[in-house]
Parts: C-alpha cells; structure tokens; sequence
C-alpha cells in the first residue's frame, strides 16, 4: 500500500500515470478536453479499450486515495473485513466527526462523545490500524476540511463515503461521493465503476464583492440547476472569475455541488490553489502542480469555444451577484436576500429566528471564519449582542487554533456565539436542543449545506434557511427573517440604529501563517506489526455486528410481491435511513434497520414512516415491523418512488436495510446517482417506469411480478405486472442502467459477494 501521507514522490508517480494515460486518450478522442475529462480520463483503468460515450459507458477507474468519516467508515470496514484482504490497496484516512453530538460546547461536547461512542472509536481504531489505514479520532476536524488541508491535491482522484467529498474539487481534484461499497472495491485492488458523467460548465466572470461570498455562488447554482440538475453529471467552474476566489472558497462551492445531485464539481488549478498548499505545508506539491498546469486546466480552445464542449453552460457575474438565502426543506428553493422578508411573510414562515449556526464541512475555514469575525466586531463596537442563539463550529483542529491565536473566536464569544466542537454536529442531525418542543414551528439560518425537514435537529417543523456565515450572523443579530443586512438598521441598547457594512475583504492566509496541527491523528503501525493487532467486535453489541453476505439470487421471477411503501414527493436518504439519534447504530445493520422509512411519506395517507401490512390488514404500522413481518413470512417486496430518489446523502445504509429486511426491487421515476449505484451493489433491482405516470396506476393492495429476469441483460427494457387487488392484470414496462457485470451482482446477492468470490479464486 502507498503511504498515508500525499507525498511528492506519489503526487509524480500520479502525474506521470495521468499523463501516460492522457496520451492513450487524446489520441483515441481527437479533440482538446476539458479539465474535468483529463482528470477523469486520466485515471481510466484501461485507456486503450474503455468504451467512451459519455452519459451511457461506465467507466472502470483508478483512484487515488479514499477518506471515511465514522458514520459510513463502520459499514463499509465491516464489509472490508469480509473482502480477504490485509491491507488496503490505496492510502486511506477515517476520520471521526458524526459522531459528536452538539450540546453545551466543544470540550464538553468531545468528552461526552469519547464516552459514549468509546465500542465504535475503538473499532475504527483499531481496524485502521490492522488494515493500514490512517486515523483521526474524535475533534481533530470534519472530514472534508482537514482533507482539504492533508490529502487533496490538484489533479488526484478521491472517492469517499460521504456525499460531500467533492469539497477537494476545490483543490483541482476530482473527488467524488459514494457508497461503502464502493470504496471497499477500491480498498481491496479492484476499479471504481461510475457512468460515464456529461460535463455542466459554469461560467464566472467579474469579482465578488460587498456582502457577496463563494457561498452565494453555488446558492445561485442550486437554484438555476435545481436539487437533479448535476445527476450523472460534472460540474466544471471556468472563467476568469474563477482566479478571484480563494481556495477555500472554490471549496465552498464544490462541496456543495452534492444538493445538485452531481457526481462532482471541479476547479482548474491556479495560483490561488498554490497559495494555499504553500500555506499547509505542500509547497512541493504547489511547485509539481505548476509544472503540471497543462494538464490541470482546461485547453486552450475548451476556453474559447466553451459551447463545443459543455452539456449545458450557466453564467454568472460575480460582481453583479446579491447574497441569496435558500430554503426551507430544499437547497434549491432559492432566492436573493432581498426577497428573503417578502417571501417569509407570503408564505407563513416563522419570522422569529430560534438559532443560527455558522460552520459545517462547507463553510468552517480560517476565511469563513474571519468574515463572520468582522460583522461580530461590528456590532461589539455598537454594544449589540445577538437576539437568538449563534453556534459557531470550526472545521479543524488546525484552524480551531489559528483563529483562537488570531481574535476571530473571540470576537463571535463577544457577541454571544457558543463555540462547538469540530465536528458535524447540527449540520448532519447531531444536536441536543433543549429549546425547542417536537413538532414546535420555528425558523433557523446555517451555512450548512442541507436543510431537508428534520436534518437538523429531527423536528419535521423545523424550518432551515441556508446563506454565508457572515449573512447568519447578520440575521442572528436582528433575530428575525425580516430583515435585510443590505438595507436594514438593527436597533443597538442605546436606542440608536445602527446599518451593518459589509466584511472587508478577510485573508484566505492567516497573516501569520497557520497554527499547523495533527492534533488526534494516529498513523497506522508499520506492516509487519499490523496482523498482531485485535479488531473486536461484541457478539452482543447494539452498535456493531459483523456481516452475514445477503443471499444469491434463486433464479426465479418475483411473483406477485407486497408494496412495502409507495413514497410520495421527495424521498431522500434521509427519509429512508435517518440520521440524529440513528447514528449510533451506524455499525449494526439488523438495529439500524429499525429507522427504515420513518420519515418517507405514504402516498396513500400521506403520513410519514407508516403503512399497511397487506398480509394482516393492519393499518398505520411503522414500516420496519411490516417489513420484518414479510421476511418473517419468506416474502420479498417493493418500493415504488417518486422523481429523483435517494437524493442527499451517500450513506449505503439506505439501500443496506431495505435489503437486509428483503427488498428485492425499487421502482421509481427517476434515482438520484449514489442511491442507484449504492442499490446495484446491495443486490437490489433499481428500476425506473418508462412512462412515468405509470407511477399514479399503482395502489395500496396491489402486488408486483416482474418477470423475464433470466433474460435480464444491459439496454433491454423489463416486464412488470402490476395484480390489482380486483383481480386485474395491467403490464408495463420499466428501464434500467445496469451493465453486464452489475447484473452479476444482481446475480451474486451483492457486489461484495462477487469480489469475495474473485478474491479467492
């Protein structure tokens, strides 16, 4: 295995690989490429024979490095374990930031965390170190920042179990979210299969200024694209407004390509990138990367005739760009902050602002931070003190520090901020409010990257709006939505009024260089000390089991199965496997399994996490029981969805535990990209209706066959029954994307299965 560490031997050997495979490549294409396809191409496994159609190949890919965080790292190293393998073939980190629960502050918060979660953190621990993996263990960051920090580099490959890795796309490298299952091929020597994305240029020019930030960028971008607008699709910044951001403000940007559905989004690289490893201690990669910068930045003519080479191209001026605030309950309803009063008061939304929270993977760097700091200053200096709670979590050990030396913690502690471990917390459901009722309507504003109902806190009545770090802490000191930081005064104690500037520019640097930290991270043992190491796990454990592999497919059709849940409107990953207090059972399938589609609304009530058993006629019973009765009785069953399912979140377990309680097929109008592949490798048949108002034929108590499945072969439509409970008969014809050897899987009972089964022949 290589070494942990991004060190300027690997990057080379990286560049020289890339460029080989580059060669291959431009040759077989005939056409100047964009920078986002060299990247991609150039990790082509076999460069020579791919097939290369865009939107339709799937390409067999070779990344370079893999990041965990501990919510998703406990499945996918339970599957690792059963792969036959003693090390992993690429360099791969955990990092452990879900798990920290947001409560009274940041040393608090670590303590009670260290406690609680001691069975997982040991696991994690330990594993990491028998199977060569680096560990970061609880408070040295969020993933996503302290990789930006350690491991991206301009031009690698990543992919993570976190639908957020794209954060490194900010560094010029093609990272990409994904399943447990998936990085377990990677981990064990086999390729990383993905279709084939079609590439969405976004075009800036001007320069951001006044109150606008990166963070508005990609607000803007959501709500042009929409939460499906970047399914199976690249999204390539360009343009000479991208040399006006700084790095981590491109990071910003990239992060949050997730809530487009995006398979990731990328920058080219530039000075501002170098800037920023000299500044982490990576001046040797910044010099390697100038060298390399043909390779890192689109060509030439891509620039100058964009229209030949993009899908579909969205500009934006920088320098005309308002802040804008999107929400609630979906990233991509957006709007200019302008609008925001106007819109809170047509729509009945709470005005009075219960928390603002600051922080979270996409917006918890030194600059963040430093832009916040200045609008808090501003109101010290008038004697204004926040009108509702301001939680501010930064995103790693290393700017905790920086920003502690340099006055910007404070200058938030100043005005009534509680400052919170780095960590996830509130951003991914891991946080304890003690304000707040179930079901009591209010309003929040994060810079955050989710806000879908309950994501915060687990109060579906919870309204989440998402702006700038500097825009919430505007709005925590008015304490209303009606309010607008452009325009509007905030009455100060002394009764006068007072306006807020906008943020002078904040250094993307700190002035005095950073607080360099390695702060909870533990290096694996060398290779001949590591089979001595004991991974344990208790056989009566609630928050670990070791994995039975699912059953291989029996051969036969599936005949007239049970409707488990037909899922009206959205239907995310969180619908389908919640976070908050879940997370704890991350590592034990049959206990997590428990939360299946609590939060997925029944289009036949309209009521969420409940159904009826077709078996007993038992009406309103959570779905868990209903599935755990069907696999009780021997029977598989289906879900049927709605437009884009699975959205959010990369988490497996989504597709994990309808599998475990005996899903064997989800119809649908459309997947979100992770889902459908996280439900190839479970062994689960993703299908999408042809016509999709086939969608409205189906009802509560009818069955479904779906037949032909020993003919089930790529590009080829399938047969689907739908038995009306009145004795009715109506075919119709559903879609799928599998591939040759995604059928196999099918066959196999799952992925991981079939490369056990590779591994030991």
């Amino acid at each position: 295995m290589a070494t942990i560490e991004t060190t300027p031997e690997f990057v080379r050997n990286v560049y020289a690989k890339v460029g080989e495979n580059l060669e291959i490549v431009r040759e077989r294409l005939g056409r100047p490429m964009t920078h986002a396809e060299k990247i991609l191409l150039g990790h082509l496994d076999d460069p020579r024979n791919q097939e290369l159609v865009p939107g339709d190949s799937y390409l067999l890919l070779r990344p370079d490095r893999i990041a965990m965080q501990d919510a998703t790292a406990q499945m996918a190293l339970l599957q690792f374990m059963q792969a036959g393998r003693d090390e992993t073939a690429v360099p791969t980190t955990v990092h452990c930031d879900h798990l920290i629960q947001a409560w009274r502050g940041a040393n608090a918060d670590i303590e009670t965390a260290r406690k609680t979660n001691a069975e997982v953190y040991d696991f994690l621990r330990t594993c990491s170190a028998r199977y060569g993996i680096g560990f970061w263990g609880p408070g040295a960051g969020i993933i996503h920042q302290v990789v930006l920090e350690k491991y991206a580099f301009p031009g690698g490959m990543m992919i993570g179990t976190d639908s957020h890795t794209p954060n490194a796309g900010g560094l010029g490298m093609f990272a990409c979210g994904v399943g447990g299952a998936d990085a377990v091929d990677v981990m064990a020597g086999f390729p990383w299969e993905v279709l084939y994305p079609k590439i969405v240029g976004v075009h800036l020019t001007g320069r951001l200024s006044g109150w606008a930030s990166p963070k508005d960028v990609i607000l803007r971008v959501c709500e042009l694209l929409t939460v499906k607008g970047g399914t199976n699709r690249v999204v390539e910044y360009f343009g000479e407004g991208v040399e006006t951001l700084s790095c981590t403000g491109k990071a910003t940007i990239t992060n949050m390509g997730a809530e487009l559905g995006a398979t990731t989004s990328i920058f080219p690289f530039d000075e501002r990138m170098a800037i920023y490893l000299k500044a982490t201690e990576r001046g040797e990669l910044a010099d390697l990367a100038t060298a390399h910068r043909e390779m890192l930045t689109p060509d030439p003519d891509v620039l100058a005739n964009p229209d030949g080479y993009f899908d579909e191209i969205v500009e934006i001026d920088l320098s005309s760009l308002e802040p804008h605030v999107v929400g609630p309950h979906t990233p991509d309803l957006g709007r200019p902050v302008s609008r925001l009063a106007s819109d809170a008061k047509e729509n009945g939304y709470p005005l009075e602002l219960s928390s603002c929270l600051i922080g979270s993977c996409t917006n918890s760097s030194y600059e963040d931070f430093s832009r916040a700091a200045d609008v808090a200053r501003q109101a010290s200096k008038a004697s204004l003190k926040v009108k509702t709670r301001l939680w501010c979590t930064p995103g790693s050990e290393q700017v905790d520090e920086t920003v502690t030396r340099d006055g910007q913690k404070e200058a938030l502690e100043a005005i009534g901020a509680i400052v919170l471990a780095n960590a996830c917390g509130p951003c991914i459901g891991q946080w304890k409010r003690d304000d707040i009722e179930p079901g009591q309507p209010n309003s929040i504003m994060s810079s955050f990257n989710r806000n879908f109902p309950k994501r915060n806190d687990g109060n579906p009545e919870t309204l989440s709006f998402i702006g700038s770090p500097e825009i919430c802490v505007a709005y925590a000191l008015a304490g209303t939505l009606d309010f607008d930081p452009l325009r509007d005064e905030i009455e100060a104690p002394d009764g006068t009024r007072i306006k807020l500037d906008p943020p002078g520019p904040a250094p993307e640097i700190p002035p005095k260089g950073f607080e360099i930290s390695y702060g909870g991270y533990e290096p694996p043992p060398p290779p001949d000390e590591r089979t001595n190491v004991e991974v344990v796990v208790r056989p009566d454990s609630e928050r670990l089991q070791l994995l039975e592999p699912f059953p291989a497919w029996d051969g036969r059709d599936f005949e007239k199965l049970p409707i488990l849940l037909k899922a009206k409107g959205k239907c995310t990953t969180d619908h389908i496997s919640m976070a908050g207090p879940w997370l704890r059972f991350r590592g034990h399938l049959d206990n997590i399994s428990n939360n299946l589609f609590l939060g997925a609304v029944n289009a036949f009530t309209g009521e969420a996490g409940t159904g009826r058993n077709v078996i007993t006629g038992e009406e309103g019973q959570p779905f868990p029981a209903i599935a755990r009765d069907y696999k009780a009785r021997g029977l598989r069953w289906v879900v049927i969805g709605d437009e884009n399912y699975g959205e959010g979140s990369s988490r497996e377990h989504a597709a994990m535990e309808p599998r475990h309680l005996g899903c064997a097929a989800v119809i649908v109008r459309s997947f979100a990209r992770i889902h459908e592949a996280n439900l190839k490798k479970q062994g689960i048949l993703p299908l999408t209706f042809v016509d999709p108002a086939d969608y409205d034929k189906i009802q509560e108590m009818d069955r479904i066959s779906i037949v032909g499945l020993a003919g089930l072969v790529p590009d080829r439509n399938v047969r689907v029954i739908i038995h009306h409970e009145d004795g009715r008969e109506e075919p119709i014809e559903v879609a799928h994307t599998m591939n040759e050897e995604q059928i196999e899987w099918f066959k196999a009972g799952s992925a991981l299965n079939l490369l056990r089964a590779q591994a030991a022949a």
